[in-house]
């Protein structure tokens, strides 16, 4: 199988031709892997390959043989290393795999390496010092977002046709924005985040990926939903598979339009002009779009300060542990400034402050569970500008403390975190470019808790109505760029 046809299938289409015995699973592999080698220089997606030893896929499995990369963090593939992008954890091996691993083995994936993340994920830039930085495939000079970076650029260079991503504060779906991809931010217990954990960042962190297809997610989410045994959340099982969603009338629906981030933050003119016309788009599709006031049941302040004592209390819990069992120190070492700033500020929120944090999250969710009463789908721009410039969101952070490097991420992320708080699903579709520079613009969705199947009818709708399929970044491992 040559990369230029490769490249040109999703996930389906390659699960598809292995399954009629078109091409073999090795082949699909080898092409995975000469793509991951012609771009891998110029993103820094990927930072290790290995040597697939699975054996054949489980009989019948519904994405046998297509290639898949998994984050360097948020999962543990038995044998494999998962440095979680830091110093810290350097050289760390994992000795079992995880539920969510279990799970992409059954559905057929060829797990063959791991992608990119800042240090601990705590970031929404891919920037991490063990790695250095990962790059954006439509301009290598800027971002490729973050915290699952990794895979958002290896996604849209066209080494995988949809990989492994988290989301905790917008990872999943900021990369997703960067990178022109589509990512889906599940509903919170959708997905098992065991056994080794019961919830990460008191349940604001979720499992899901990215892909440039919205059937490759929806199929993705078929294989890894449900629970486990022992999950702290429990999200109800959809009546249909969320591929059928795909391709149903997701019917006329109410979206309400939040133009202006909470906190005040304003939209730069490129993406307001996208979000403007993403509204014309769905009017045009028969969607009630009106402006909507959403509030978050807290200040933006109160806000922030609960989210940076939440993120900060289990940053540093995840830290001492990570340290006591490799055995190393909790200095600037092996922990960048942000990420040990954030340590020190988290060791310092006493139990009373993370108790009144948690009643936010509370409070957050049940004011946006009333907002989807009165709509049935929110609208936002993912991120309220274009991506950045490397190095410009870390510029200065040494002099930041814990506090204030959650409410920079806040400042430049401003509309995804509430949806990881109150714990309902979002996704960023890659509907619109910057006629000005080609840098592709993600637009946001929201529902309500359990409805992804409603945003993967609209995600569908709106595939079809505006495709993004033929727009290709400069970095491309077809050997074509658009």
């Amino acid at each position: 199988m040559r990369v230029s046809e490769y490249v040109g299938q999703d996930a389906v289409g390659l699960a598809e031709l292995v399954a009629r015995g078109e091409v073999t699973p090795a082949e699909v592999e080898a092409a995975a892997r000469e793509a991951a080698r012609a771009v891998g220089p110029r993103i820094n997606a990927v930072v290790e390959t290995w040597a697939c030893d699975d054996g054949p896929a489980p009989a019948r499995a519904p994405l046998a043989g297509v290639p898949f990369l998994i984050k360097d963090i948020g999962v543990s593939m038995a044998g494999r290393r998962m440095e979680l992008g830091s110093r810290l954890a350097a050289g760390n091996v994992a000795h079992a795999d995880s539920a969510l691993m279990r799970r992409f083995r059954r559905a057929g994936l060829v797990t063959f390496g791991r992608t990119a993340t800042p240090e601990l994920a705590y970031s929404i830039t891919t920037e991490p010092v063990l790695y250095g930085p990962t790059r954006n495939p439509w301009d290598p000079g800027r971002s490729a977002g973050g915290s699952s970076g990794g895979a958002g650029a290896a996604v849209a260079a066209g080494v995988v046709p949809v990989a492994h991503a988290t989301d905790a504060a917008g990872s999943l779906r900021v990369p997703a924005a960067c990178n022109g991809l589509f990512g889906l931010k599940p509903t919170r217990g959708r997905v098992s985040m065991g056994p080794g954990a019961d919830e990460v960042f008191s349940g604001l962190a979720v499992q899901g990926g990215v892909s440039r297809t919205v059937r490759d997610s929806a199929v993705l989410l078929d294989q890894i939903r449900g629970p486990e045994p022992g999950d702290p959340y429990y999200a109800a099982q959809p009546c249909r598979s969320y591929a059928e969603e795909v391709t149903r009338d997701p019917g006329v629906l109410r979206v309400g339009v939040l133009p202006r981030a909470w906190g005040g933050r304003r939209t730069a003119g490129p993406v307001a002009d996208a979000l403007s016309r993403t509204v014309v788009l769905l009017e045009s599709l028969g969607h009630r779009v009106t402006e909507a006031r959403v509030g978050l049941g807290a200040d933006w302040e109160e806000f922030v300060l609960a989210t940076a004592r939440l993120m900060t209390a289990n940053l540093a819990a995840s830290v001492d542990g990570l340290a006591a069992a490799l055995g190393r120190p909790v200095d600037a070492t092996t922990l960048e400034a942000e990420t040990l700033a954030g340590y020190h500020y988290g060791q310092r929120v006493t139990g009373p402050q993370l108790v009144a944090a948690l009643g936010i999250r509370n409070r957050v969710g049940r004011s946006l569970a009333r907002t989807f009463d009165a709509y049935d789908v929110l609208l936002t721009p993912t991120l309220p500008e274009l991506p950045m410039a490397l190095g410009a969101y870390a510029e200065g952070a040494e002099a930041l403390d814990g506090f204030d490097w959650i409410a920079r991420l806040n400042d430049r992320s401003p509309f995804t975190l509430a949806f990881n708080v109150a714990g309902t699903p979002a996704m960023s579709v890659p509907v619109a470019a910057d006629p000005g520079t080609g840098l592709p613009v993600g637009m946001q969705f929201a529902a309500g808790h359990g409805r992804e199947g409603r945003l993967f009818r609209l995600a569908g709708q709106l595939e079809q109505a505006s495709p993004w399929a033929g727009r290709t970044p400069a970095v491309w491992a077809g050997g074509r760029t658009g």
